[in-house]
């Protein structure tokens, strides 16, 4: 079992991990009603832009972060909320960056260790589930990319592992359609709400368009085929 203690093991390996091959296997899971996303570029927008809107400021205070966190940046992209949450969470804490693109983790890789952040590592994950060690994170956040998952039961399933007590999961996005590269805040809820997670709070950011929505989970996760699949017009 990981803990924070085991996080530490990993950031002698992380900066460059291996790529674990999935099964072709047929998944258990429901495939979703709706669009998905393709992946275009690792980066949301220019991080000077994002910043004149205080953006990665904001959704940490809302997420509550503090000194000695352990955190998970999935699809961390270029970097842009890797490196400014490893300041936040400080020496005791822990950022572990994770992409499933192999030259975007690369790239951000070499980013960490060109600013020196001793606090943070870089991990490849799968499409379907980002490889996150058990009982190891007290906030999972997921910055413009939930509409990318292709199978989010999946991916919602093992995520909710990698959790601690009172861990939680934070998701910034668009609201709008998932083939506009955006999630409509109702579809998110009841994609959430099927494996078990609690809307805990919701917040409209500087750009009307984005918001932020926090989940813990509160109900049993269910098993694959008990799944409940969300409408497209959630």
């Amino acid at each position: 079992m990981w803990n924070k203690a085991g996080i530490f093991a990993l950031f002698g390996l992380a900066l460059l991990g291996a790529c674990h091959k999935a099964a072709e296997t047929q998944s258990p899971f429901p495939d979703p009603q709706r669009a998905v996303s393709p992946i275009v570029s690792p980066r949301y927008s220019n991080e000077d832009a994002r910043d004149s809107l205080s953006e990665a400021q904001t959704v940490m205070k809302l997420g509550n972060l503090a000194p000695g966190m352990t955190v998970a940046d999935i699809g961390a992209g270029e970097g842009y909320y890797t490196v400014r949450l490893a300041p936040l969470v400080g020496r005791k804490g822990r950022v572990l960056a994770e992409d499933i693109v192999p030259e975007t983790r690369d790239a951000l890789a070499r980013r960490v260790t060109r600013e020196n952040l001793h606090n943070v590592a870089v991990k490849l994950g799968l499409p379907n589930d980002p490889k996150l060690p058990p009982a190891s994170f007290d906030r999972i956040f997921m910055i413009h990319m939930y509409h990318e998952i292709q199978r989010p039961s999946e991916f919602l399933w093992h995520l909710r592992d990698a959790l601690v007590r009172d861990g939680r999961v934070i998701v910034v996005d668009a609201d709008r359609s998932t083939d506009r590269h955006g999630t409509p805040p109702r579809l998110l809820i009841c994609e959430f709400g099927a494996l078990g997670y609690e809307l805990t709070r919701f917040e409209r950011l500087a750009d009307p368009e984005t918001y932020f929505a926090q989940f813990e989970p509160r109900a049993a996760r269910p098993e694959p085929a008990q799944i409940k699949v969300c409408p497209n017009g959630s």
